[in-house]
């Protein structure tokens, strides 16, 4: 018989961390379908097929459920921001890849995406504050972009926030009709995106 032990602890919780992992993927779908308020524990246990206790070991409750998913979408798109900024590059090329990595993560997450764009309201305390910090962390890297664009003369005179504002709404909005058996893949409509925005605001 095989010997266990402390050294087995790390399977162990990447197995449970996997089967976590595909809670928050299931639950993003019924949550996008319902909508996060008209659905109970009762159902989630079932999409799941965990009994509540099951469930439980799991996520410890539909809110925490909810901030879980949130934080896929936000893992992803710092993940993108932190390969923009690894790579370097003109202010312009970085806005571009800036914009495929989050469309990328729109056309791969629709679920989790739909949930975060409307479900964020319901998340309170300090949940609902990580929210606020790391979004605004994203929305920093934008803005630092494009006050380096300003800076070097790439963008004219625009307002860094109000610009990326602008940037982020014109993006999120592909959540609506990017869909992965659709026509267009994320970097089919990334480039046309990146070409009308940069022009827009280039520097004379």
């Amino acid at each position: 018989m095989a010997r266990t032990g402390a050294g087995d602890e790390p399977r162990r919780s990447e197995k449970w961390k996997a089967r976590r992992d595909a809670i928050v993927d299931t639950s993003a779908h019924v949550f996008a379908q319902h909508g996060y308020h008209a659905t109970g524990i009762a159902e989630l246990c079932e999409v799941n097929g965990l009994g509540k206790g099951a469930f439980y070991h799991y996520i410890g409750s539909k809110e925490e459920l909810l901030a879980a998913i949130h934080d896929r979408v936000m893992d992803e798109v710092l993940a993108g921001a932190d390969r923009v900024a690894e790579a370097g590059g003109a202010p312009s090329a970085q806005l571009a890849m800036l914009g495929d990595e989050l469309l990328e993560v729109i056309y791969r997450y629709p679920d989790h995406v739909w949930v975060f764009l409307h479900e964020f309201p319901a998340l309170t305390a300090e949940r609902a504050d990580q929210f606020r910090v790391r979004r605004r962390e994203y929305e920093a890297r934008v803005e630092g972009v494009l006050q380096a664009g300003v800076a070097a003369g790439e963008f004219r005179e625009v307002d860094p926030r109000l610009t990326a504002m602008a940037w982020l709404g014109m993006h999120n909005y592909t959540y609506l009709w990017l869909k992965v058996d659709g026509r267009l893949t994320a970097r089919d409509v990334a480039k046309p995106f990146a070409d009308i925005f940069i022009r827009g605001i280039a520097g004379g």
